[in-house]
């Protein structure tokens, strides 16, 4: 009963801790995400959505096209309160870790080990990148 209790009360924390920080981090003049930053995350987020890796979060797995739609929850979250204003504060603000449990989230694509999500994240934006320049 003592360790359920203590959970609780850490869970209860990290959500006040949550608001708190996402209340005193929202700016008077909300910043905006550029149109390349949003082109850059929709192909991003359209990469999860059709991969045939799985997305861990909360203590379990999920299709890459239930993670894409969680990932743009967060996303048009953090654009309306004007927290993100590239593609490395999406990943490290949406695609890391999870906002309520702070576990982090994880990748895991056929025949490879499971990585930390930003990582993965990480790589493909570059992948993305490096197309867009040639």
């Amino acid at each position: 009963m003592a360790t359920r209790t203590v959970l609780v009360e850490g869970i209860v924390c990290r959500l006040i801790g949550l608001v708190l920080l996402l209340l005193a981090a929202a700016p008077a003049d909300a910043a905006e995400l550029s149109s390349s930053a949003q082109t850059e995350i929709d192909a991003l987020l359209n990469r999860l959505g059709a991969s045939k890796c799985q997305f861990y979060r909360n203590g379990s797995w999920h299709s890459g096209s239930e993670a894409r739609d969680h990932l743009q929850m967060k996303l048009d979250y953090l654009v309306e309160k004007g927290l993100i204003t590239d593609s490395e504060e999406f990943i490290e603000k949406a695609g890391t870790e999870s906002s309520l449990s702070g576990q982090p989230y994880k990748v895991r694509c056929p025949n490879q080990e499971d990585q930390p999500s930003a990582v993965w994240l990480g790589s493909e934006l570059r992948k993305i990148r490096q197309k867009d320049s040639k």
